[in-house]
C-alpha cells in the first residue's frame, strides 16, 4: 500500500477540519454511549450527569496531560527555551503517558468532589479507554506519522512523504493491539466478579507491554533517537513505572 491519505477532512476557505480531531471526537462519542451503556447495567454506581462531569474531566485531562507530557517527555529542550511552545496546539504533538498522568489527576479530583472510589471509577474507565487508543492510533496512520521501520512483510506500507521504503505500519499494530485486543481483553475476558483495582492493574500491565513489544518494529523520534543500547525508546522508557505500578497495584491490593 503507498499512503496517500489527505489528513484533512473538511476544509472551509482557509478553516481544516482534521482527520486526527475527528478521531478524537468519535472515541470519546463512542465512550460515552458505552459507559451510559454500563451505567444502565449498575456496572458502576454513577448517574448519567456524574459520567459526563467526568468524560469533562477526562478530556481535559488528556488534552492538557497530553500537550504537556509531550513537550517535556519528547521536546524538553524547545520547551524549556520557550514555554510558551506548550500552548501552540497547531503544531501538533501529544503524549499517551501526559494524557495518561492528566487523567489520573482528573479522577482524583472527581472522586474527591463526588466521594467515590478511585479504583471503581478507574476500573470502569479502563474498559473505555482502548476506545481513544484505537481511534487515535488510526488518526497517526491517517496523517502518515509514527511510522515503522523498514519490511519486507505483504502489509508494509510505503509514507512517500518520507521515502519509498516498505515500512511497518506501527500505528495500525497499536490500534490492534493496545485497542481491539485490550478491549477485548478487559471487557469479555476479565471475570466480572473481580476485585476493584484489578482491571486497572490489568489495564497497566498490557498496554505497557502492547506499547513496548511494538516499539521495537517503529521508529524512534529523529529529535530524540534511542536512549540507551540503541534499542531503548522514550516511548518504551515510559511504559516501564507503568509496568511496574501495574503489578505493585496487582499485588498489593490482592493482599488487602
Amino acid at each position: 500500500m503507498i499512503h496517500n491519505i489527505d489528513p484533512i477532512f473538511i476544509s472551509i476557505g482557509e478553516f481544516h477540519i482534521y482527520w486526527y480531531g475527528i478521531m478524537y471526537l468519535l472515541a470519546f462519542l463512542a465512550a460515552w454511549l458505552l459507559g451510559n451503556y454500563f451505567i444502565k447495567k449498575r456496572i458502576v454506581k454513577i448517574s448519567e450527569d456524574h459520567f459526563s462531569d467526568l468524560l469533562f474531566y477526562n478530556f481535559v485531562g488528556v488534552l492538557v496531560g497530553g500537550r504537556v507530557g509531550y513537550s517535556i517527555f519528547y521536546n524538553f529542550s524547545y520547551t524549556f527555551e520557550n514555554p510558551i511552545s506548550i500552548l501552540y496546539l497547531w503544531n501538533g504533538g501529544m503524549s499517551f503517558h501526559g494524557g495518561f498522568i492528566g487523567v489520573i489527576f482528573s479522577i482524583f479530583y472527581f472522586c474527591k468532589k463526588n466521594k467515590v472510589s478511585f479504583f471503581e471509577i478507574s476500573d470502569f474507565l479502563v474498559r473505555l479507554v482502548p476506545i481513544g487508543l484505537f481511534t487515535g492510533r488510526i488518526g497517526n496512520f491517517i496523517n502518515g506519522e509514527l511510522w515503522g521501520k523498514p519490511t519486507d512483510l505483504i502489509w508494509a506500507v510505503i509514507f512517500p512523504k518520507i521515502d519509498n521504503m516498505p515500512r511497518h505500519p506501527t500505528q495500525i499494530y497499536e490500534a490492534f493491539f493496545e485497542g481491539f485486543v485490550l478491549f477485548i481483553i478487559l471487557n469479555f475476558m476479565v471475570s466480572k466478579d473481580i476485585k476493584p483495582s484489578v482491571l486497572t492493574s490489568y489495564f497497566l500491565i498490557l498496554y505497557s507491554l502492547f506499547r513496548f513489544l511494538i516499539e521495537f518494529f517503529r521508529v524512534p523520534d529523529s529529535h530524540i533517537g534511542y536512549l540507551a543500547f540503541s534499542w531503548v525508546t522514550m516511548g518504551q522508557l515510559l511504559c516501564f513505572p507503568m509496568f511496574i505500578l501495574g503489578l505493585f497495584i496487582l499485588k498489593y491490593r490482592k493482599g488487602n
